[in-house]
């Protein structure tokens, strides 16, 4: 990770932290949730939302302003209202997606889910991501959510990403794994 990049996840995560505490003290676990996954669809729609976390060209007033408007018209709950107020007068906005990430994170492990990232070759079908879905909670004791994404270059197979822990059965990854080993060979 890159130094402004681990800057960047060091402050959101210390905002994180405190507005997931202070929506758990008010039993707000559900909807603080809300809140994240609706900042984050709206961060990825908006050019305009970016533009205004990541431009120096705005002053703190004009974000903070910005920001409370976007947070009643969203009706953002108050941990997350008012901690974005607080990243604007401290010109912290640029954050705010890692923030999103550091909240999602925690309102995972507070709901006992982990999200598994799986990359396949072709879509899977609903019943293929219910089964994969139920074989990795079993594993790991967790609800598990599944984000799906296609890669056709894999040829077969798919990469799960959970936690920690890869698994990669791709045709693509045993093809490389077959031609390292005649390397070695000839």
């Amino acid at each position: 990770m890159s130094e402004p990049a681990s800057i960047s996840a060091a402050i959101a995560g210390r905002y994180a932290t405190a507005i997931f505490d202070l929506a758990q003290e008010a039993k707000g676990i559900d909807a603080l949730s809300a809140d994240v996954d609706a900042l984050t669809a709206a961060l990825a729609g908006s050019a305009e939302l970016r533009d205004l976390i990541s431009s120096p060209v705005y002053t703190r007033e004009e974000q903070g302003d910005a920001i409370a408007a976007v947070a009643a018209k969203m009706g953002l709950s108050a941990p997350l209202a008012n901690g974005l107020k607080l990243m604007a007068t401290k010109r912290r906005l640029f954050a705010l997606p890692q923030l999103l990430k550091g909240l999602a994170a925690a309102i995972a492990e507070a709901k006992g889910e982990m999200t598994a990232d799986v990359t396949s070759a072709t879509a899977l079908s609903a019943a293929q991501a219910e089964k994969l879905a139920a074989t990795l909670a079993k594993q790991t004791g967790k609800t598990v959510k599944l984000n799906v994404a296609v890669d056709e270059s894999l040829i077969g197979g798919m990469i799960v990403k959970l936690g920690s822990r890869m698994i990669d059965t791709t045709v693509k990854a045993k093809l490389a794994s077959l031609q390292n080993a005649m390397k070695e060979v000839g």
